[in-house]
């Protein structure tokens, strides 16, 4: 939908970005993120030609945007600022509406869309369209400003720090509303800011800029789990991914070569051995392509009057609700283990094909890093306090 083909932007003799290429895909929102003077802004307003390119190109669907007429681009493409940029002078109805009449269309087509757009926004028309802005909070303008972006039902948005101006608990309704709305409306969203909490919370991808450059560009899951080098895993925290648990899954954290998983054709006594080798209390039978079969607890087998007999004869079949599949989140795997009372879930993919095992040691495993990670940073601050014991 957007790409950006090796942008270069100078002031005088010092360059802002460097070789910036990277795409955004339709209906996504793609955030872009890193310290002050690090050329987001810059990037954004290349897009609508607000600020021109020193060297490159910028496509929208293919096409360029410096072969397209400047006043068009502007105004196919909905733009949101932290000031809101709502005209003082200009009723709600007014501000919402001043691109389509500008674009002559239907005035009552237009009045409904704006009916439409207020709902979109939590707005009730009839209380707020003849108002002017200043008598509408800071959350109530920023609205605005969302439903003026919307009004041309526009495919490219951009949103310059949109809600940096807010106090915390209407910034964070606004960015549940705006996950919200694009989930409804899959617009291609390129919004800037330098808080990555929020990042976190809305994005579809991140792009991390430092030093004129792309420092990594990544889906936010792969972002936290993978950070490409030292500045960017400082730069979203060491601990980020706790802050956002339903981002560590079953595959991560998940034993791929579990001790108790057996060849359904053995015997119960050579399942028996198995068990007090490695101390566990249930087996899980696959056969060569690993698909599972069913499980098998030490009771049943110790019930058994002939050890010799192959435990498929025994096993008892595995149900969908015992597993969970390779993208479960630990907060899902934590409620199942915590209600079915269970010390191993098998994970499985849509084929029944076994991946590996959670336990309950493998859990408490990770969450003891977490603990541990917290301590130490306590300890580390601590220190830099001058609370050192000693």
């Amino acid at each position: 939908m957007i790409r950006f083909d090796n942008i270069t932007k100078m002031y005088d003799k010092q360059v802002i970005v460097e070789n910036i290429s990277f795409d955004i895909e339709k209906g996504k929102l793609a955030v872009l993120i890193g310290p002050s003077g690090c050329g987001k802004t810059t990037l954004l307003k290349i897009i609508n030609r607000l600020i021109k390119p020193t060297s490159g190109n910028v496509f929208i669907d293919g096409k360029s945007i410096f072969e397209q007429d400047i006043i068009e681009l502007r105004r196919n493409i909905g733009y949101v600022i932290q000031q809101t940029g709502l005209f003082p002078h200009m009723t709600v109805r007014e501000n919402i509406e001043v691109v389509p009449r500008l674009q002559k269309r239907d005035r009552k087509t237009i009045y409904q869309k704006s009916l439409e757009l207020m709902g979109m926004v939590g707005l009730d028309p009839g209380e707020f369209l003849d108002r002017y802005p200043f008598q509408l909070s800071g959350g109530q303008q920023q609205r605005i400003g969302v439903a003026r972006a919307f009004a041309c039902d526009p495919e490219v948005i951009l949103m310059d720090e949109p809600f940096s101006a807010l106090d915390p608990i209407t910034r964070l309704q606004l960015q549940d509303e705006l996950v919200d709305l694009q989930s409804k409306v899959r617009k291609t969203i390129v919004f800037v800011t330098h808080d990555m909490d929020e990042a976190v919370k809305i994005a579809d991808k991140i792009c991390i800029l430092n030093e004129k450059r792309i420092i990594q560009y990544d889906e936010v899951e792969e972002i936290m789990k993978n950070p490409a080098n030292d500045f960017v895993a400082e730069f979203i925290g060491k601990n980020r991914i706790w802050s956002s648990p339903e981002y560590i899954r079953a595959k991560d954290i998940m034993i791929t070569n579990p001790v108790c998983i057996i060849n359904a054709e053995v015997s119960l006594l050579r399942c028996m051995e198995r068990m007090r080798t490695f101390n566990v209390d249930s087996l899980f039978m696959v056969d060569k392509q690993k698909y599972l079969l069913g499980m098998v607890q030490a009771k049943v087998i110790q019930s058994q009057a002939d050890m010799s007999i192959p435990v498929s004869q025994i096993m008892e079949k595995v149900n969908v609700s015992e597993t969970v599949a390779p993208d479960t989140n630990i907060i899902e795997i934590l409620q199942k283990v915590d209600s079915m009372g269970v010390t191993s879930i098998p994970v499985v993919n849509e084929d029944w094909i076994l991946h590996g095992l959670i336990t309950k040691s493998s859990l408490l495993t990770t969450l003891s890093h977490q603990y541990l990670d917290d301590q130490g940073a306590s300890l580390i601050n601590g220190n830099n306090n001058g609370n050192h014991v000693g």
